[in-house]
């Protein structure tokens, strides 16, 4: 255990290691900060990632007998940090007191790490200053009241994009059948039908498949079959009588929902499932408990039109104060300085190259990664679809 200055203290700990009250007072500071309050952000997604991968670790910052703060990351060579559970972690955070007493370059050194990169950082005490990189916009519906309420005022921002959306779902209940929302969907065969369409996409656009290493496979399976407690999985499905349409699957909390992955029948493409099941999902949040319904970063060409809450989280890279911290900043100061981060196609390609090693940092996983890549890069310049690095 190492000590700073002003007597704080870190304690580098696994998912197993993690004793009941430090998770405890972990969960605390999410009820303190609302900025905390996604699921991602707590020891449920950590203990959670643990159980699949062996690099996880927990920065434990204590001021004599008090926890001030939790920086989840997975270990990785060179002292590099990277974020928790990614590419599923959207969201990234220092989880701590407001006084913590540590900036959080200082609170990487203390923690014998050299840097962490992040894509999805939420800082809402300054903690590491301003991002390296610029921000992304996520988004989110939250409901304060009633759900056709919402619904109206939502539709009344896009008149025309919405008739147009009850449109194609008049066409769908003609064609196949009534809309019908299940929730809280527990289906196995649901949930690998879900699974396989969102691979197929991947596939189908030239993306990596982040469903495809096992790691992710036995996260999704273990959240899946977690149905009680402060952090569990959730899916909900959209039928068209009995023919499936489209589905979300993610992780909740007692009032807030983050859907990683957003599956829709590729045979009923034509009808937009994916914009009907918006509609019903928001429809359905009341029964759910839910109060949040977190979208998050990236595709806002149909999140904004749904969404009332818009934020921006910072990207980069933030380096520890130290000799560490020197070493791992040079190689970043090198890359800004040549100008090719201003490159547009050079700096997509770093992001991408950074992606593919967040998904599958094993030798077989990172070739067969820049292979998929390649794959798309040839998609692309026949014409077919855009490359995303969004998983849902």
């Amino acid at each position: 255990m190492k000590t700073a200055r002003n007597g704080i203290k870190v304690e580098i700990a696994t998912g197993a290691g993690l004793a009941p009250s430090d998770a405890d007072a972990w969960s605390s500071f999410q009820v303190v900060e609302p900025r905390f309050a996604n699921p991602l952000f707590g020891p449920g997604f950590f203990s959670a990632v643990s159980r699949v991968r062996e690099d996880a670790r927990v920065a434990i910052f204590r001021r004599g007998t008090e926890v001030v703060g939790f920086l989840p990351y997975h270990a990785r060579s060179f002292g590099l940090a990277r974020p928790i559970g990614a590419p599923f972690s959207d969201y990234q955070a220092l989880v701590s007191k407001r006084d913590i007493g540590l900036s959080g370059r200082d609170a990487l050194r203390l923690a014998g790490l050299s840097a962490f990169r992040f894509n999805g950082m939420v800082d809402p005490y300054g903690l590491f200053g301003a991002p390296s990189e610029s921000g992304t916009d996520c988004y989110a519906m939250q409901l304060d009241g009633d759900a056709d309420a919402y619904l109206e005022e939502v539709r009344a921002g896009s008149p025309k994009r919405f008739k147009n959306y009850r449109r194609l779902e008049h066409r769908l209940e003609r064609e196949i059948g009534p809309l019908r929302m299940v929730a809280n969907d527990t289906s196995d065969s649901v949930f690998n039908q879900i699974m396989t369409w969102k691979s197929e996409q991947f596939r189908r656009t030239g993306l990596q498949d982040v469903l495809r290493p096992e790691w992710t496979k036995a996260l999704m399976r273990d959240l899946f079959e977690t149905r009680e407690g402060p952090m569990r999985g959730l899916m909900m499905t959209l039928y068209a009588g009995d023919v499936l349409i489209a589905g979300h699957f993610g992780v909740r909390s007692e009032t807030t929902f983050h859907p990683w992955i957003a599956s829709a029948n590729p045979h009923l493409a034509a009808y937009s499932p994916g914009q009907a099941f918006l509609g019903h999902a928001i429809a359905a949040m009341p029964q759910l408990g839910l109060k949040v319904y977190d979208l998050g970063p990236g595709h806002d060409h149909y999140k904004r039109h749904y969404a009332n809450v818009r934020r921006t989280v910072g990207a980069g890279l933030v380096t520890a104060t130290g000799p560490l911290g020197l070493v791992a900043g040079a190689g970043e100061g090198a890359y800004r300085a040549s100008g090719l981060a201003r490159i547009g196609a050079v700096d997509k390609i770093r992001r991408r190259l950074d992606h593919i090693a967040a998904v599958d940092p094993s030798l077989t996983g990172l070739g067969r990664g820049l292979a998929e890549a390649a794959a798309g890069m040839r998609k692309r310049s026949l014409g077919n679809d855009a490359l995303s690095d969004a998983v849902a």
